[in-house]
């Protein structure tokens, strides 16, 4: 009954299903045997539940000749046995499991060993990767040469250093929350990979510290990170009575600081989303002021204009501000002042005058590198002719007549504003 005992225990302890403990033990003794007899001895290996052992049997053909004494017994033998036997009855001999021999025995512990590690293992990685997008807790342990290898107890996970938070240390015995990114299956075990910089794990943090968002009331619609930096956090209420940025940054802020404590001092926009993609693009770049916006949809572009002194707001230190609406938004985003955009149009404008002028595409102009009226004057007429397809002496002729008027229309226009 020791062996009962002992199973259970193992069974209770290290949380692997009785039944399949007992079919490994029974595996474990069945190689033993056979690497002791051979792989020909015909076995029936099974666990008493009554007597708490495990029985083996060996089975044998009765014949009257006996040509393989492993697989067969003689008629005559076999009457000794059992008075009712006939030939070509198959008689089972019980076997002593405790004469299988120390190397049998010892092979039989490692195998039951190993199958009881596989066993336990395959428990921690069904459990760990069904806590994907979770936040975990752990103790540093060591650094490894892709980032650090953090203790969960009942298995490791690694912190690579890509998804750690930019300068932001540790050392070992720090406890450390990450949120888990992926479950991958090892030779030694699950290897759960971690991540403090994933965007995920700052949406975990808000449903953590937001009861609102917890519960649906306020969705997160996207979230944009430099994490260690910035952030940009987009959410909608499903309830006109909750304002969802009132809701994320809670009484005096206690809310968005938990989160921003957690992530260093990073700083976090919180940004109401829109259907409106124009709406949207406001809000992302707040605290810019916006003067207008253009919405390139074939191109997934969006042109912004913004007032001179609102340049440095709207592009944010280092681009991060617009990086961070792009990113949030999905769009591609093109930022002008005022004085810049009008610029580039009325340099467009004429432009497109001069290409209408000789009949040619604009692009093949802006292609050859002519992007102003300048150049093109100051270009030689052999220059053009080389540099754009479809030119001819005439058509030269056309254009530096067009040149010549739209220089004078632009000097009249510029004279008038002197005077006024």
């Amino acid at each position: 009954m020791e062996l009962k005992k002992a199973i259970d225990q193992i069974s209770k302890d290290k949380g692997i299903d009785r039944d399949m403990l007992i079919r490994t033990l029974e595996d474990a003794v069945r190689t033993s045997v056979h690497r002791k007899y051979g792989e020909d001895v015909d076995l029936e290996v099974s666990f008493n539940e009554d007597t708490g052992e495990i029985e083996v049997y060996h089975f044998k053909i009765v014949t009257k000749e006996v040509d393989n004494p492993t697989s067969q017994i003689s008629l005559e033998e076999a009457l000794s046995h059992d008075p009712s036997v006939q030939e070509d009855d198959e008689m089972g001999f019980r076997l002593n499991v405790g004469d299988l021999g120390r190397i049998a025995a010892q092979s039989a512990k490692q195998v039951i060993i190993q199958r009881m590690r596989d066993a336990e293992l395959e428990i921690i990685f069904d459990e760990y990767k069904d806590r994907k997008g979770e936040i975990i807790s752990g103790i540093v342990q060591r650094r490894d040469k892709s980032g650090w290898i953090v203790n969960l107890g009942r298995t490791e996970a690694l912190l690579p250093k890509e998804e750690q938070i930019p300068r932001e240390h540790y050392k070992r015995g720090d406890r450390v929350e990450a949120i888990v990114i992926d479950v991958r299956k090892e030779g030694r075990g699950p290897q759960v990979l971690i991540s403090r910089a994933h965007r995920d794990y700052m949406g975990a943090l808000f449903k953590r510290e937001v009861p609102e968002v917890d519960e649906g009331i306020v969705q997160i619609m996207g979230i944009a990170r430099d994490p260690g930096s910035r952030a940009k956090v987009a959410v909608m209420s499903r309830d006109r009575d909750v304002d969802p940025v009132g809701a994320c940054v809670g009484i005096r802020g206690s809310r968005i600081q938990n989160i921003v404590q957690e992530l260093r001092g990073e700083r976090i926009d919180i940004v109401v989303w829109s259907p409106d993609i124009a709406t949207y693009a406001r809000n992302a770049l707040a605290p810019a002021i916006i003067s207008r916006i253009t919405v390139d949809e074939d191109e997934n572009l969006l042109e912004i204009v913004v007032p001179d002194d609102q340049l440095s707001n709207s592009i944010g230190r280092k681009g991060q501000n617009v990086k961070l609406a792009a990113k949030l938004l999905g769009w591609k985003i093109d930022v002008f002042t005022e004085t810049r955009h009008a610029e580039i149009n009325e340099i467009g404008h004429g432009l497109e005058q001069l290409s209408s002028v000789v009949e040619l595409p604009l692009e093949q102009f802006l292609e050859a590198g002519y992007t102003s009226i300048e150049k093109i004057n100051q270009a030689s007429d052999q220059d053009l002719l080389d540099a754009i397809d479809g030119l001819d002496a005439e058509k030269i002729s056309n254009l530096r007549s067009a040149i010549n008027f739209l220089g004078a229309d632009a000097s009249k226009t510029k004279k008038n504003d002197d005077d006024a």
